[in-house]
């Protein structure tokens, strides 16, 4: 009987959500697809900075940090100015960097170069990708519109994963490159100065956000930072470190495929989950759960250790992205924070390649980088488990909202 309110509950802040201008979510959502396309199909790219251009593993961590640390600095950028300036405006200028930066990577593909140009597309990349997700923390159901984001990142991760891999590194430079242009001709869809809603969900906010409470969005960001410490680190060198281990070819690639769908189930599970228990107490299971699947590596990697790891890792990556990003709506005066996302997932994206590569430099292997990868996701959890007490005393309608 619960689980069939549970899922009429969720199906009703559906129909909610859809009341906001349809057209600026639609392009918001495809241009979050475009701008997050280099972390999701990171372990693709790296592959191929590797195979095609003669990068070595180390060098593949430098990259990755350099494109998704841009990412990091672009959102930043974005988040002091988007107040103040037309959003399509941004956005056009977003794309020129992006598209000029990857078109250069095809002309130029010594390591040094690459290095820099990829931090300049990552850049763009960032402002394109925080307008957007700015757009849905000021829908009527922040939430709920990340977890429809969310829930198209498992079609668009495992879009990726089967179709990079059949492309030149040019193609692949080539591809982000015409769905970066895509977006030109409808930057009309967007709105150019956010709308200020006057709804129940942003007299929740404001009422329960206070000067204690202050703190609380940015101790959120910094526990996604360390959770994509995590995340980086372990999608930059998942399929070197399997084939590294030997591990059979067409497994590791089917693999990566199917087991992106597992995030279907995991945003749908969430949904369900944070209408029954709130989002910080399933978040905290999530959290050790995960960070158990990449523990699991640290002690030698092997097929059923390789398949276990990633579907429980593909499952609760979105799973936790659900209910971080939903925690942080909570706290969100209808997307102030939202802008900063990208930082937060972007620094934790330079910081866990980087951190990766420099133990592979010191020669301390795969299993090491796995065992820093868990101790990150651990520490997210700690954090989130001090701020559920800490909430449960101070605003107990926060501590378990949803």
């Amino acid at each position: 009987m619960r689980d069939k309110k549970g899922i009429a509950l969720a199906l009703e802040d559906w129909k909610i959500l859809f009341e906001d201008d349809w057209k600026s979510l639609l392009i918001a959502l495809y241009m979050v697809l475009v701008g997050y396309g280099v972390l999701v199909g990171i372990p693709v790219i790296s592959t191929a900075w590797v195979t095609k251009l003669g990068f070595s593993e180390v060098q593949v961590g430098r990259v990755a940090g350099m494109d998704l640390g841009g990412l990091a600095a672009g959102s930043v950028f974005t988040a002091w100015i988007i107040q103040k300036v037309n959003r399509r405006i941004l956005v056009f200028f977003g794309i020129i960097i992006a598209v000029a930066a990857n078109a250069l990577c095809i002309r130029y593909v010594d390591y040094e170069t690459v290095l820099y140009l990829r931090f300049m597309s990552g850049f763009g990349s960032g402002i394109y990708t925080s307008v957007a997700v700015a757009v849905f923390g000021m829908s009527i159901r922040p939430a709920l519109a990340y977890n429809l984001m969310l829930f198209s990142f498992a079609f668009s991760q495992a879009l990726e994963m089967q179709v990079l891999p059949q492309l030149s590194m040019n193609g692949i430079y080539m591809a982000f490159i015409v769905c970066f242009l895509i977006t030109i001709p409808f930057l009309g869809w967007l709105q150019s100065y956010p709308v200020s809603r006057n709804s129940d969900q942003n007299q929740v906010q404001k009422k329960g956000m206070d000067k204690k409470l202050s703190l609380v969005p940015w101790i959120c960001l910094f526990a996604i930072f360390l959770t994509y410490i995590n995340i980086g680190a372990y999608w930059t060198y998942i399929e070197l470190a399997a084939l590294d281990a030997n591990t059979n070819a067409d497994l590791v690639g089917s693999t990566l495929v199917w087991a992106s769908f597992c995030s279907l189930l995991g945003c749908f599970i969430a949904t369900l989950l944070s209408n029954r228990f709130g989002l910080i107490r399933p978040l905290l299971i999530a959290l050790i759960t995960m960070a158990t699947g990449v523990g699991l590596l640290s002690f030698g990697i092997t097929e059923p250790k390789f398949l276990m790891s990633v579907f429980t890792f593909n499952l609760l990556w979105i799973f936790t992205d659900v209910y971080q990003m939903g925690s942080l709506a909570n706290f969100d005066h209808g997307g102030r924070y939202s802008a900063y996302l990208p930082a937060s997932q972007g620094l934790g994206q330079i910081v866990g390649p980087n951190l990766a590569a420099s133990i592979l430099s010191e020669n301390l292997g795969y299993e090491s980088v796995f065992m820093m990868c868990w101790a990150a996701a651990m520490l997210a959890m700690v954090i989130y488990w001090f701020l559920h007490r800490y909430l449960r005393a101070a605003k107990p309608e926060l501590a378990d909202a949803s």
